[in-house]
């Protein structure tokens, strides 16, 4: 198959990825979307195994079906509330991947570099393309190398450290080693010593230190960035694994694998930074992992009680209602009660209530997380609201319902400025006539930060499972 096949179907591909990306901004067209996605994807991978310099195209057909069968396995027992942590594994897999590629390009390289011209000619594939290179170009390649492998070494251990804070198994509070930023600064420093090392004598040495200085800087990053900002953490870690899945791209001279790159790159970012504007932090110290740490003074203290409500009080509320807002979080995904809530608005619309959902930018622990439990509930797109399109209404709201949410809609962050979330643009639920908070318990969740709508006087507790507490709500409403 010659070079026209190939870069024709990169082409088809690309636009397919293109067309993926732009279908999963919207709740209705995102089934579609996916399927571009499968099919653009699949379109590259046929095209890569029958292209020029294919090679052993069986054994990535093997690789292929083992990989594809373990990551079935995996997907199939994943539930909703553990997705963060599936897409935090999935960006180490890349990460690594990177580094594997990397590693490889300069094994080539130093294998290519040892052969005599005869031996050059009977080279195909991606080790022929390397024997044509300059001696420039051999720079190049082996910056393109370095930065792949830096990238991934540091998409590798962040993500795997992402994993460990989404899944409880790492402390969610943001830690530093003595040093702090210093260190990230020093490992950084130390990476562009390395490449200038690498780039003179083309050895491995600067290269593995290059890797642990690297891998340092991934799990040094996230571990300082506390649980109430995970979710931008997750979008960051998209980013970089695009950044290293192009830098492969470069390194393989696979002009799809750096646009597709490319691609998730700019979109992880643009994400986050938009993730950032709906948290009031700053994009750069995202990057630089300098958010989630310590307030700058003490907190104010939360004065009153957390009065509590049984579900015929909160019945007979919605009874008297017009207007209800819910506000969905973590919460109702762990105790999987988006079909109670799906079927608590149906009821309530027959009623001819006015049932809206507020959503906010980050709420759960994955961008759109709510968004995907709603649509798996079946609720009506048009009633599910972007936070700047709904925060004006609460005023007007007779009753907001909070399941399974905390800072999202935290008072504090407008009301304390030494506040963890001090300027975390919130939903103001508090101004509605009455809130109604399905949780648990009387702890402080996730972030670990306390919230004093728990104990305003319009605010009732409606303690319980999310999902045993609106099994109750519903058998009192018809």
């Amino acid at each position: 198959m010659d070079f026209g096949f190939t870069t024709a179907a990169y082409v088809v591909a690309a636009i397919l990825f293109i067309l993926s990306l732009g279908g999963l901004s919207g709740q209705e067209s995102a089934k579609r979307a996916v399927w571009y996605g499968i099919v653009g994807m699949g379109l590259a991978v046929f095209a890569t195994l029958i292209g020029p310099g294919a090679g052993l195209w069986w054994l990535s057909i093997i690789l292929i079906a083992a990989g594809g069968m373990i990551g079935y396995q995996l997907a199939s027992k994943v539930e909703m509330t553990q997705m963060p942590e599936l897409v935090a594994g999935m960006h180490a897999l890349v990460g690594l991947a990177a580094v594997f590629v990397g590693f490889n390009a300069h094994f080539e390289l130093l294998n290519v570099a040892g052969m005599d011209d005869a031996a050059k000619k009977t080279l195909d594939g991606f080790a022929a393309l390397l024997a044509k290179k300059t001696p420039v170009e051999v720079n190049i390649l082996r910056v393109e190398a370095a930065l792949g492998i830096w990238i991934g070494a540091v998409t590798f251990t962040g993500s795997v450290i992402a994993y460990g804070k989404l899944s409880g198994k790492v402390s969610s509070n943001a830690t530093k080693l003595p040093g702090g930023h210093m260190l990230n600064a020093s490992a950084a420093a130390l990476s562009v010593i390395c490449l200038i090392w690498y780039l003179n004598s083309g050895g491995f040495m600067p290269l593995f230190i290059l890797t642990l200085a690297a891998l340092f800087i991934g799990y040094h990053l996230i571990m300082g960035i506390g649980g109430a900002d995970m979710p931008v953490v997750v979008s960051m870690l998209n980013s970089y694994s695009g950044w290293a899945a192009a830098a492969i791209g470069f390194s393989l001279g696979n002009d799809l694998l750096i646009v597709v790159g490319a691609l998730v790159g700019s979109s992880g970012a643009i994400l986050s930074y938009i993730m950032c504007k709906a948290m009031n932090r700053s994009f750069v110290s995202v990057i630089l992992g300098g958010f989630g740490g310590a307030q700058s003074g003490a907190a104010m203290e939360v004065e009153g009680e957390q009065i509590a409500i049984e579900a015929d009080g909160v019945a007979a509320a919605l009874e008297d209602a017009d207007s209800v807002v819910i506000i969905p979080g973590y919460g109702m995904a762990v105790a999987q009660a988006q079909q109670n809530v799906a079927e608590l608005t149906r009821r309530l619309r027959a009623k001819g209530k006015n049932v809206r959902f507020a959503i906010h930018p980050v709420a759960g622990r994955l961008p759109g997380h709510m968004n995907v439990l709603l649509a798996e509930a079946k609720v009506p797109y048009d009633i599910v609201l972007e936070m700047d399109e709904i925060n004006d209404d609460f005023p007007d709201t007779d009753v907001a319902i909070v399941i399974g949410s905390n800072d999202i809609v935290n008072p504090a962050a407008q009301e304390d400025p030494n506040s963890p979330i001090a300027g975390m643009p919130v939903l103001e639920c508090w101004k509605a006539k009455q809130v109604f908070v399905s949780k648990r318990g009387q702890g402080t969740g996730y972030s670990g930060i306390e919230n004093p709508l728990f104990f305003k006087e319009n605010t009732r507790m409606f303690y319980g499972d999310a999902k045993a507490s609106l099994d109750k709500l519903l058998g009192m409403i018809e």
